[in-house]
């Protein structure tokens, strides 16, 4: 497993932009898909975007498709969540997560990934 720390969180009015980023340990990252999943209060966890390990492919929930985008730089072991024209319903818990490929099922579903980050708070205001 790797250990995986998020961080950009923030405040911002909606229109606005903020770029998470996914900071991981371990030598064998670049194998791992990575996820982003975001709770709100009262709410169950969504998934969000996702990016493959080494082929790259990238998967979106339809509400941000066109407006988040995901990436990964495997030589920093970080992937980013650039997220553009941010609305009030964005707002949430952030998590990042790595799949090692041991677990079952979708990147786009949360049963593959083994390791999670604590989660960075994101706040969108009208």
């Amino acid at each position: 497993q790797v250990q995986l720390v998020e961080s950009g969180g923030g405040l911002v009015q909606a229109g606005d932009s903020l770029r998470l980023s996914c900071a991981a340990s371990g030598r064998t990252f670049e194998n791992y898909a990575v996820g982003w999943f975001r709770q709100a209060p009262g709410k169950e966890r969504q998934f969000v975007a996702a990016i493959s390990g080494r082929a790259g492919t990238t998967y979106y929930t339809d509400s941000v498709k066109g407006r988040f985008t995901i990436s990964r730089d495997n030589a920093k072991n970080t992937v980013n969540l650039q997220m553009n024209s941010l609305k009030p319903e964005d707002t949430a818990l952030y998590y990042c997560a790595g799949a090692s490929g041991r677990r079952q099922g979708s990147v786009t579903t949360a049963p593959p990934y083994d390791s999670w980050g604590q989660g960075t708070q994101v706040t969108v205001s009208a």
